[in-house]
C-alpha cells in the first residue's frame, strides 16, 4: 500500500493541533477527552456494551485519542477478551505530534506508551495491554470497499463535513452500513442534515441527542432490523 501522506500540523494556543488540510481542530478546545467519552462512547452506550469479541470502528484516527479514551473504558469495564479497534486514517499524524498533543491529557497519555513506540516504529496493527488496533491507512472510501470487517459500534469522527465532505458522503455511509454488525450502532458529533439522512439511507435508525460543550446536537443511531 503506497504510505499516505502525513498531516500536517498547526498549533492552537493551549496545544490543541490543527489540520492545516481542512483547517480544523483535531478535538474540542473545551476538553477533548471529556468530549470524546460524551459523543463516542456514552454515544454507543459503552462500556456497558463491550463484551468479548466486541468491535469498534472508526473514520478519522487522529491523535489517537479516542482509541485510548475506549481503552481506558475497556480497561475499567473489566477488560472483556478479544475487544478489537479498527480505524481508517488519510492524513496520519506524526508520532511527534501526536505526542505533544496527547501532552494536554494526563490521563490518555498515561497508558500511550505501548501505542506512541508502535507510531514511531511505522507499526499500524499493535496492542495497548491486551486492547488489539489497527489502522487502515488511506482513503477510506477506497479501503473500506476491501475491508472484511464488521463493527459492533462506529465512531464517526472525520473534520467537520463541511471542511471534509469526502469522509461523510453517501456511498461511504453506505459502506459503514455495510460494515456493521445487527443492532450495531454509531455516533458523531455532527448534527448535519445530510449525514443524518445518509445514514438513515444506509440502514440505521437516526436520533438527535444533546451535543458536547457548545454544540447543541449529536447525531447517534442503531442499525435497523
Amino acid at each position: 500500500m503506497t504510505k499516505s501522506q502525513i498531516a500536517n500540523i498547526a498549533w492552537k494556543e493551549g496545544g490543541v493541533p490543527v489540520a492545516t488540510q481542512f483547517d480544523d481542530p483535531y478535538f474540542s478546545l473545551d476538553d477533548g477527552l471529556a468530549e470524546t467519552r460524551h459523543v463516542f462512547l456514552s454515544g454507543n452506550d459503552l462500556p456497558v456494551r463491550f463484551a468479548p469479541g466486541f468491535h469498534v470502528a472508526e473514520l478519522g484516527f487522529g491523535t489517537g485519542l479516542n482509541m485510548l479514551a475506549t481503552y481506558l473504558s475497556w480497561r475499567d469495564a473489566g477488560s472483556p477478551a478479544g475487544v478489537r479497534f479498527t480505524s481508517f486514517e488519510a492524513f496520519p499524524m506524526a508520532a511527534d505530534d501526536i505526542a505533544k498533543a496527547l501532552n494536554a491529557f494526563p490521563e490518555a497519555q498515561s497508558v500511550a506508551a505501548p501505542f506512541l513506540s508502535a507510531w514511531a516504529a511505522d507499526a499500524r496493527s499493535f496492542d495497548v495491554g491486551g486492547f488489539a488496533v489497527e489502522v487502515i491507512e488511506g482513503d477510506a472510501r477506497q479501503t473500506m470497499t476491501t475491508w472484511d470487517g464488521k463493527a459492533d459500534a462506529w465512531f464517526l469522527d472525520g473534520f467537520s463535513p463541511a471542511k471534509n465532505p469526502e469522509l461523510w458522503g453517501d456511498d461511504l455511509m453506505m459502506q459503514v452500513g455495510a460494515h456493521t454488525t445487527p443492532n450495531g450502532t454509531f455516533a458523531t458529533y455532527t448534527a448535519a442534515g445530510f449525514v443524518r439522512r445518509a445514514l438513515d439511507a444506509a440502514g440505521f435508525a437516526v436520533e438527535r441527542s444533546p451535543g458536547y460543550g457548545r454544540k447543541r446536537h449529536m447525531s447517534r443511531g442503531t442499525m435497523r432490523p
